[in-house]
């Protein structure tokens, strides 16, 4: 059993693995850079390295830092969290190699779904749905303008190795695809350092619904049902729910069944989110994140399973213990990701925390390393708070979600809490009946209106 586990993270979500840690009866090892030498993470751990200055990437992006501080601490294993380097092959492969155990999947599973082309390939082999486009990579204009030609227009042309947005233009028509082409490969190139794009075919009313799941390394797989990720900004998401209001118990089952068998198939290990678009009825296959997901609270609201400590477990050797038919859904839970940014104009509000009283109440539930007096730096990602609530059904959660937003006091900087009260209080979120490009015409709309818009 792992006795010590180094986290390689930083904010909530290393306070939230610790907390998974504590609870297990394993010590925990925080790294901070200077600018988060009193963070709460860093605070509660059991021991603290620092590893570097405030940039990440002298920081939490410094590989040889990371695993000196795990060798003079002695721990056990790595846990990555999400985001900096809970992606890259190239660290989980030297982690193994100094002997430590990564809390994740292997590093080729890593790299074949960082590649989005070679994720797709593999998936299709797997009997997973896919959006139709382009077989690969697209190496010229020419190639382009055939496969746009024989799936039609509006296309999407989106970076192999990208993510968030980056790397993605839509082309419209014909005359748009040149530009889009170029644009794509120039960005990708610049944010990825590889400028290899593919094609698919651009919904125009699609859902964005993940699945999570388990895998151990026995063979076994188990899904946690499904989450709706469509209220986005920028591709970032923005609200989740689990489940998804246009889901029906049969097609989480149908989804859940092809997933599992996918991954079966791959020999998968540890904890995945297969997204996909939904329209029509409809599901495509769109990418594969190899790592604890920022939404996960939601799905461990409604399955009652610490995702976390299940992650440990397997990564301990030990093998899942339950089937699909102990894993059970109860209720409804939406997430709101709080972020510490202007809500009218969303530029980062960096600075000192002077008041923080978080909700709380029956089924609300709060992520975050806040505190009064904390100062929120500049450098990382503006992620300050995840809000999360949990509800007999839907409709009770958005009351408890909007009952526990009026409640939620974070005094010194802005934070997007306005938005996510005006996003509660509007008709076609209450009904269910959004998709991925609501909330940007939302946003747009609410700007339209503002006072100063003229």
């Amino acid at each position: 059993m792992i006795r010590k586990i180094l986290i390689a993270n930083r904010g909530e979500i290393a306070l939230r693995i610790q907390r998974a840690c504590r609870e297990m009866g394993i010590a925990s090892v925080a790294v901070h850079s200077t600018a988060d030498a009193d963070s709460m993470h860093v605070r509660l751990a059991d021991e603290s390295v620092c590893i570097g200055p405030p940039p990440a990437r002298d920081s939490y992006l410094n590989i040889p830092a990371i695993l000196s501080a795990a060798a003079i601490t002695g721990a056990d294993a790595i846990h990555p969290g999400y985001g900096f380097l809970s992606e890259n092959a190239s660290f989980a492969e030297m982690v193994e190699l100094h002997g430590f155990v990564f809390i994740g999947p292997s590093p080729a599973h890593i790299r074949m779904m960082g590649d989005k082309i070679a994720a797709k390939e593999a998936m299709l082999k797997l009997g997973v749905p896919l959006v139709p486009g382009s077989d690969g990579a697209l190496p010229s204009l020419a190639s382009a303008v055939e496969v746009a030609d024989r799936i039609g227009y509006p296309v999407l042309i989106k970076a192999a190795a990208g993510g968030g947005g980056r790397g993605m233009k839509v082309a419209l028509v014909p005359d748009e695809l040149a530009e889009a082409w170029q644009v794509a490969r120039t960005e990708s190139k610049a944010a990825f350092g590889n400028d290899a794009v593919y094609m698919e075919k651009y919904l125009d009313r699609p859902r964005h619904i993940e699945m999570q799941i388990l895998a151990d390394s026995y063979g076994n797989v188990v899904h946690f049902g499904e989450r709706d990720c469509s209220l986005q900004r920028r591709h970032q998401k923005i609200l989740e729910e689990a489940g998804s209001p246009v889901l029906s118990a049969a097609q989480r089952d149908a989804l859940g069944e092809t997933v599992t068998s996918a991954l079966k198939g791959l020999g998968y290990r540890n904890a995945g989110t297969l997204e996909f678009l939904y329209q029509d009825g409809q599901f495509s296959f769109i990418e594969m994140n190899t790592r604890l997901q920022v939404e996960h609270p939601i799905t461990e609201m409604v399955s009652n399973i610490d995702l976390v400590r299940e992650q440990i477990r397997i990564a301990s050797g030990e093998p899942l213990g339950y089937d699909q038919s102990a894993v059970t859904f109860s209720g409804h839970a939406i997430e709101c990701r709080i972020n510490a940014e202007d809500p009218e104009t969303f530029i980062p509000t960096p600075g000192l925390v002077t008041i923080y009283h978080p909700p709380g109440g029956l089924g609300v539930r709060v992520d975050s390393a806040l505190y009064a007096g904390y100062r929120v730096p500049p450098y990382y990602d503006s992620l300050i708070a995840k809000l999360i609530v949990h509800a007999p059904d839907r409709a009770q959660a958005i009351a408890r979600l909007r009952r526990a937003i009026d409640e939620f006091a974070i005094i010194g900087v802005k934070t997007t809490l306005p938005l996510h009260r005006q996003i509660l209080d509007d008709p076609s979120f209450q009904a269910g009946d959004y998709t991925i490009h609501w909330l940007e015409k939302f946003v747009a709309g609410l700007q339209a209106d503002r006072p100063d818009a003229a």
